[in-house]
């Protein structure tokens, strides 16, 4: 779907998504781009040591912690937080980039991170993802074969205080079938670009030629 309105880009739609660590979300999410065109990932910063098969640039960007902290000081992240001694954060320039350019742009953050985002773009799409139940996240986490025993009863600990801020995301899916919940997570997408403002911009002239067509201010061009 185009993003263009009588040569001007329509301002994209920014969708945060959060979960727990074992309830899906990266899978979730890397089906989700192959599913939904114009839809971009947005790299987030980390000074979170690499893991095997990981890319600098294309899974983090993998950074220090003193560089971190300057970029933090110089205002550079739309979010950050600190998660199991490690910094993220999301560059502020890139995401604006994209939306200024009519793309829709993905952040895959926790709760945290979403909250700071809601914050300063009020107007993003705050999507939280639940497990079926207790039992499949220990299933998903032992299942990986890459943690310790520790670090999974860690990361259960953490994995029930993020899901108790759920309330605060405009929606929640709950990852029972994948396929559903795919399902669920493109038509948010495709119902955000439906939105009769968004409609108006991109398709003006079809509504002048209608007799329909009503004036309109900055804020359909925003995305609002």
């Amino acid at each position: 779907m185009s993003n263009k309105v009588a040569g001007e880009a329509v301002r994209g739609s920014l969708f945060v998504i959060s979960a727990p660590s074992g309830a899906g979300k990266t899978s979730l999410v890397r089906a989700l781009l192959e599913r939904c065109s114009n839809l971009q990932f947005s790299v987030s910063c980390t000074t979170r040591p690499r893991r095997e098969g990981e890319r600098d640039g294309v899974d983090y960007h993998f950074v220090d912690h003193a560089g971190f902290e300057q970029r933090v000081a110089a205002g550079e992240f739309l979010e950050h937080a600190e998660v199991f001694g490690n910094y993220y954060g999301t560059s502020r320039d890139e995401v604006e980039q994209r939306l200024q350019v009519g793309q829709d742009v993905i952040l895959e953050i926790d709760w945290q991170g979403a909250g700071q985002v809601r914050r300063h773009m009020p107007e993003s799409v705050s999507i939280f993802i639940l497990p079926p139940s207790r039992e499949a996240l220990e299933r998903r986490l032992h299942g990986r074969g890459k943690d310790s025993v520790e670090v999974i009863r860690q990361r259960l600990a953490e994995a029930e205080a993020e899901m108790s801020h759920w309330q605060e995301f405009e929606y929640v899916i709950v990852n029972d079938d994948f396929d559903q919940a795919l399902d669920d997570l493109a038509a948010l997408v495709r119902g955000r670009r439906l939105r009769s403002a968004a409609q108006a911009a991109r398709h003006a002239a079809l509504l002048a030629d209608l007799g329909v067509s009503q004036p309109f201010g900055p804020d359909i061009l925003s995305g609002r």
